[in-house]
């Protein structure tokens, strides 16, 4: 059959809206919106047959749904007020009757069930289109930064605000202080213990405070980009972790946070990293602050970055300057092999690994005393390779002097990935967006 007996069938099942009728016959003419197309079909099939033109009534698919895309869109609109987007994405909650009309009026008309567009899918278009007109952004169908839900049972709007994200590296300038929050094992965060009586008493083994440390990098950072973009809630992602005792220096660890609802999005990031500084009070700083995509948090947390370490070892009885050269010689370049360390293994599954020191040098201070740097695979544990770790780690700097050592203080200097930069610009929103 042709398209226009395909038309009049489709008008001899009731009366059809023009755009209910185009919908049907959008796969078949392009360049017209599904309104034109249904009143040039209805135009062109009462000439065909030379029978009186039928004026569109009462839709009995949509009932009237497609005379409002207009009214929606100010719906949204006005329920994305006060909300900082520059992409979006228009959904509808389609009642169940629109969905069953629009099944009967293909098969009513011997018409394929999925010939054309659906009902959902036109109106998303046509409405979506003028939100965006209206409020100058850009539609995204991946990761759009609101998504406005039409209900049209109920008929109101139902925002949905994707989260924001700033990525950069921080610097964490004193020992003492972990990553994350830190809840206490014993109380499980919530800061009291049973007491004898049967009731509660504050935790012994965190002060009653919940957590074993007062701060963290994440306390330290997330509040304030949090504040800034006026959201509900911040997480933090790191690139990996240094140790509660370890500093981290030089470049600084890449990190991202994660700010859930925000009302605004495109926030001063070099005003954000002084309110960081100045908040963080000397603790910890941040740099290279930018805006970024949801893809970051992924680079970030999953990039195998190598690091580069100082650490103070201490040992247990004088060094002969020679003896710990060659000691370093045999570790420069060597793979590594080690069993989980024993100040961990009671909170990571025990397993065997292998990694590569790409290169060691350090300098002996006295007999009992040298600074060791290093730069190494991501997952190698320094520590261990200075200590040894009771056989736990092969080869390393105690088990090839034969003297026991051990790491007095360690900091991490730089944390970096096969190309040296985590900030792909794929993944970074300019200022000016």
């Amino acid at each position: 059959m042709s398209t226009l007996d395909d038309a009049r069938a489709v008008l001899d099942n009731g009366p059809v809206c023009d755009s209910c009728l185009g919908r049907v016959f959008a796969d078949r003419s392009f360049g017209l919106t599904n309104d034109e197309r249904g009143r040039a079909l209805r135009v062109t099939s009462a000439l065909d047959a030379d029978e009186p033109f039928k004026q569109s009534e009462s839709c009995w698919v949509c009932e009237g749904a497609c005379d409002r895309f207009d009214a929606w869109a100010e719906r949204a609109v006005e329920s994305l007020a006060g909300i900082e987007f520059a992409t979006y994405q228009v959904g509808t909650r389609v009642p169940p009757l629109i969905e069953e009309n629009d099944r009967l009026l293909r098969e009513e008309s011997d018409l394929p069930i999925d010939a054309g567009e659906s009902f959902k899918s036109a109106l998303n278009r046509e409405v979506g289109k003028r939100v965006g007109e209206r409020t100058g952004t850009e539609v995204d169908f991946e990761r759009p930064d609101v998504l406005a839900l039409l209900n049209l049972e109920r008929g109101d709007v139902d925002i949905q605000v994707n989260p924001a994200f700033v990525y950069g590296r921080y610097r964490k300038l004193e020992r003492g202080i972990p990553q994350t929050e830190w809840p206490c094992r014993e109380c499980g965060g919530g800061g009291t213990q049973l007491a004898a009586d049967g009731g509660e008493k504050p935790c012994e083994h965190c002060g009653g405070s919940g957590y074993l440390y007062d701060e963290s990098v994440e306390e330290l950072t997330a509040p304030v980009v949090r504040e800034a973009m006026d959201g509900s809630e911040a997480v933090f992602h790191g690139a990996g972790r240094e140790d509660v005792d370890a500093r981290m220096m030089g470049t600084g660890r890449p990190f991202v946070i994660e700010v859930k609802h925000p009302q605004r999005r495109a926030v001063d990031t070099d005003a954000l990293e002084a309110d960081i500084d100045e908040f963080a009070d000397g603790t910890v700083e941040v740099e290279g602050l930018e805006r970024a995509t949801h893809g970051m948090v992924e680079r970030v947390k999953e990039l195998d970055a190598h690091k580069t370490y100082s650490m103070a070892v201490e040992f247990a009885e004088p060094v002969e300057g020679v003896a710990f050269a060659d000691a370093l010689a045999a570790l420069d370049g060597a793979r590594i092999e080690q069993h989980t360390p024993n100040r961990v293994d009671h909170r990571r599954a025990s397993r065997t690994r292998e990694r590569d020191v790409y290169e060691i040098e350090g300098e002996i201070d006295d007999e009992r005393h040298a600074t060791v740097e290093l730069r190494g695979a991501g997952g190698l544990y320094v520590k261990e390779l200075m200590s040894g770790d009771e056989g736990r780690t092969e080869p390393s700097l105690a088990g090839l002097l034969g003297i026991d050592c051990e790491v007095t203080a360690l900091d991490v200097l730089a944390v970096a990935g096969e190309d040296e930069d985590f900030a792909d610009p794929e993944y970074l929103i300019e200022p000016s967006d």
